[in-house]
C-alpha cells in the first residue's frame, strides 16, 4: 500500500452506503408515525420532507393533529 493513503485521510474515510439511508429513512418514517403523521402522507414524501418535519417536531403535530383520528 502507497504512502500517500495513509497520509491522505479523505480517501480513507468510509462510504454512504444505501443500506444505511434506508435504515436512516425507516427510523424517520416511524418517528413520524408516532407524532401523528398518517401512514398514506409518509409513503408519498421525499427524504427531504421527511427531514424537515422533523426539524419542528411541535408543529408537526399541530398540522396532523386534525388529519389524525382522536384517541
Amino acid at each position: 500500500m502507497s504512502l500517500s493513503l495513509h497520509r491522505n485521510k479523505n480517501r480513507m474515510r468510509p462510504t454512504k452506503s444505501a443500506a444505511e439511508r434506508r435504515r436512516r429513512m425507516k427510523v424517520h418514517r416511524a418517528r413520524l408515525a408516532a407524532l401523528g403523521v398518517p401512514a398514506e402522507a409518509l409513503e408519498k414524501m421525499q427524504a427531504d420532507e421527511l427531514r424537515a418535519l422533523l426539524r419542528r417536531p411541535k408543529k408537526t403535530v399541530k398540522r396532523f393533529a386534525s388529519a389524525s383520528p382522536t384517541k
